[in-house]
């Protein structure tokens, strides 16, 4: 099914929406990652609270030839036409013309992958703020089958993608929905989504789509939770407000973070027109994430993401 092609991912202790596969899965996270620290990806003289995480991917400072080297190094698992690659954060799938993207380096990785006259085509993948898994197809119907699937899927309101993000705050709930109307409003210079209370037939024909996920708390520590969430519907950054929404915004998300306050240690909701997008400050965490091993229930590793102040980090 689509949520095993394209994975779970981890995140959140990251700039935006932190998303990447899980580690049992990660070819980013070994040999890919390595390319990325020998190119400078990460340099000890940027700014205090500008440094670059490994795995984070900055288009410019990449020749096309490097970032081929490096998406290659990044593939997971190839199936007959079907490549699937785990993308970065911080590479976009799409761009202006000129701009290094994985779509503009799609001729040179199939070379490289030794696919001759069938170059690949996206199938699916996230967008650039979110690393996690992609499907490539070197094969048209094989693609135009797969797209048809998910858009289908996507119809019918069945999940065709999972993520896993760090929130700031515990969901009341365990599990559940989140309903919202949404729209894109351009607020000082910036696209914004805003959420419109009991939308009117005349708020949807202006652009305010009815949006939903699904969560599910997996764990909890240290004020923090690990949330598994499946969008049921398609809307730019529709997970980060959600979880706005729900007073426990993602770890790292420095763009709608701001919206939840807190007085006395109670978080409500400010209006949108009174908060700006900001650097997202909290106490100090010890993140410690667990995962079992796929298939088997049994514990896979134990990774400490140490002591972060997310407003520098």
């Amino acid at each position: 099914g689509g949520c095993r092609v394209l994975g779970q991912a981890w995140g959140g202790w990251r700039r935006g929406l932190g998303i990447r596969a899980t580690p049992t899965a990660a070819g980013f996270g070994t040999k890919a990652r390595h390319q990325l620290q020998r190119r400078g990806a990460s340099k000890p003289s940027d700014p205090p609270g500008d440094q670059c995480f490994p795995g984070l991917l900055r288009p410019g400072t990449f020749s096309r030839e490097e970032l081929v080297d490096v998406l290659r190094a990044a593939v997971v698992d190839r199936k007959g036409p079907l490549v699937t690659l785990n993308k970065p954060q911080g590479l976009p799938v799409t761009g202006k013309p000129g701009e290094l993207t994985l779509l503009s380096v799609l001729p040179e990785l199939s070379q490289s992958l030794g696919l001759g006259e069938q170059e690949l085509q996206v199938v699916r993948a996230s967008g650039k703020e979110a690393s996690g898994l992609v499907l490539l197809s070197s094969c048209p119907q094989t693609a135009s089958r797969l797209q048809k699937f998910f858009a289908h899927s996507q119809r019918a309101r069945r999940p065709t993608a999972t993520y896993c993000a760090v929130t700031d705050g515990i969901p009341v709930t365990s599990e559940g929905k989140i309903q919202a109307a949404l729209k894109l409003e351009h607020i000082d210079g910036v696209n914004l989504v805003v959420p419109v209370q009991s939308p009117s037939r005349k708020d949807i024909m202006e652009g305010v789509k009815r949006t939903l996920s699904h969560f599910r708390v997996v764990a909890t520590g240290s004020g923090c939770a690990l949330v598994q969430l499946q969008p049921l519907t398609v809307f730019p950054n529709q997970l980060q407000a959600h979880m706005a929404l729900q007073l426990c915004p993602v770890l790292g998300d420095h763009t709608y973070s701001a919206r939840v306050g807190t007085v006395l240690g109670q978080r409500f909701l400010l209006p949108v027109e009174s908060t700006k997008p900001q650097r997202q400050e909290m106490a100090t965490h010890s993140i410690v994430l667990a995962w079992r091993t796929p298939g088997t229930g049994e514990p896979g590793g134990l990774q400490s993401m140490g002591s972060h102040r997310v407003g520098r980090d």
